[in-house]
């Protein structure tokens, strides 16, 4: 039996919905299901030790909290409802109509990302327990192809958010990190990240990286005005969560390898 075999990657749902039928490894969970009273068929974040309530401000960081204090296996992930991990060979017609990205202007913002609608060819093209193993007998740990961005991080958090969260983590980190400050200063000037808050890892890592991910998370929480986030921006924790999973994986300088993520825009089965 593979040291690996207590595995589970855990999808993340915030809305009721076709749930894809996989390999046993996955487990659909519904964030934020504090805030919810349809939901009657997927396992909710809201039980034991949670921050089910505040999913407007951490996204799927809610569901992912509630993992690391309610479950334990050899090896946790974290994906998405539409997006998932793959580690076989693009199909060709989709290499192809990478070609129609260029020109479209879309080939940075679509690097690592296979966007599809057809469920029966891609869902059997998700990573299973069996590539798992033979993944993480070679690897530390897995996560999304790095996005390309067309700014350095900064200047792309400058433009869409507001400058002062990242000042506001640079004095935290300083102040109870500052072994983590070459790292964060080293990400702010690449133009990649890792998006959305995939991942996958061994339980020692993914035990360090979650005390110092919600240390963190929290302490900016404390210092901060939520009702000053609005819209689209009240998911300020969970941009958050995307730059701090950058800095500790860039910190730590384990043996990653990174895969494509396949993006369902729409689903279309029963």
């Amino acid at each position: 039996m593979s040291e690996y075999s207590k595995s589970r990657i855990y999808i993340f749902h915030y809305k009721n919905g076709s749930v894809l039928k996989l390999d046993p490894i996955y487990q659909p969970i519904m964030a934020g299901n504090a805030l919810r009273s349809d939901n009657k068929t997927i396992t909710g974040d809201d039980s034991g030790a949670n921050i089910s309530a505040k999913n407007p401000y951490y996204s799927e960081l809610t569901g992912i909290y509630w993992v690391w204090k309610n479950t334990k296996q050899d090896v946790t992930g974290s994906c998405h409802y539409r997006r998932f991990f793959t580690a076989q060979p693009e199909p060709i017609l989709h290499k192809l109509k990478r070609l129609l990205y260029y020109p479209a202007g879309l080939y940075k913002k679509r690097h690592g990302l296979i966007y599809t609608e057809n469920t029966d060819l891609f869902a059997p093209k998700i990573l299973n327990q069996q590539e798992l193993n033979d993944l993480l007998n070679q690897f530390d740990a897995i996560l999304p192809q790095a996005r390309k961005l067309k700014y350095t991080v900064e200047t792309h958090y400058r433009r869409y958010h507001d400058i002062n969260d990242l000042n506001l983590l640079e004095t935290i980190l300083t102040e109870k990190y500052p072994d983590y400050l070459d790292a964060f200063h080293d990400v702010l000037q690449v133009k990649s990240l890792y998006a959305n808050n995939m991942f996958v890892l061994k339980n020692q890592h993914f035990q360090e990286f979650m005390a110092w991910w919600f240390d963190v998370l929290f302490e900016f929480e404390k210092r901060i005005d939520l009702d000053h986030y609005t819209d689209y921006q009240k998911r300020i924790l969970g941009f958050m969560a995307e730059r701090l999973l950058n800095i500790w994986f860039k910190k730590q300088q384990l043996n990653c390898i990174e895969l494509p993520v396949i993006y369902f825009k729409k689903f279309k089965f029963e």
